[in-house]
């Protein structure tokens, strides 16, 4: 049994591994966990105890294969429970994350494997994150950033970096959405924002920050 902060920890270690693919530090820790390097040091003590990361000072910290196993399951459990949230309950893809940090904790294997029965079997969040299947395995998801994109490019929305509420709202302001044709009319020289056409209906401009946090797929 792991307590929720253990569970927290780990999952911050697989997200910024996922994300670096370099042995996390204490800062970036500490960073992602809105806590003190010192308390981070003391959780990792406890973590390398239990066998669940390999941690040496200074040289950074990897899961062990038992540590990530746990980790995936977290964020398993996370995103079939936001997929609830959204398609059964109406919740909307920025009211969910909170509530599906709580969900996550509970420990029932039968009960996340009824819910993932009961949905269906959904390989993707709202936010178009893969969903890890029973075993571990992550659907592959061959996106790239809308920013990496060329002038007269079309492609479907995939995800979304930024998962925070504010840019979700954003995208719900303008009528973004997962699964939308974008077209890429123009890249403005000065500052990289685009004119994109949706659904190739109407058209809008987002700025390069904003073009940055969304995922496509190109259309061949």
């Amino acid at each position: 049994m792991h307590s929720f902060t253990e569970e927290n920890y780990l999952k911050a270690i697989y997200k910024l591994l996922e994300q670096d693919k370099e042995p996390v530090t204490t800062n970036a820790i500490a960073a992602r966990m809105n806590t003190k390097a010192a308390s981070v040091t003391d959780m990792l003590k406890k973590l390398s105890d239990k066998k669940l990361i390999f941690y040496k000072k200074y040289q950074g910290v990897t899961l062990t294969e038992k540590g990530k196993q746990i980790a995936i399951t977290i964020i398993r459990k996370h995103r079939l429970w936001e997929v609830f949230l959204v398609e059964k309950l109406h919740f909307k893809w920025d009211e969910v994350h909170d509530m599906a940090e709580q969900l996550e904790h509970i420990q029932s294997d039968s009960l996340i494997e009824r819910l993932d029965d009961f949905l269906g079997f959904p390989r993707f969040d709202p936010h178009g994150d893969p969903i890890p299947d029973r075993s571990g395995r992550f659907q592959e998801q061959h996106s790239v950033l809308l920013s990496s994109l060329k002038s007269g490019e079309s492609c479907i929305m995939t995800g979304v970096v930024d998962h925070a509420p504010a840019f979700l709202q954003f995208l719900d302001k303008n009528g973004l959405g997962l699964g939308d044709e974008l077209q890429i009319k123009e890249i403005i020289a000065y500052d990289q924002s685009q004119q994109l056409k949706v659904n190739r209906k109407k058209e809008i401009y987002i700025s390069h920050e904003v073009a940055k946090n969304i995922l496509v797929r190109k259309k061949k």
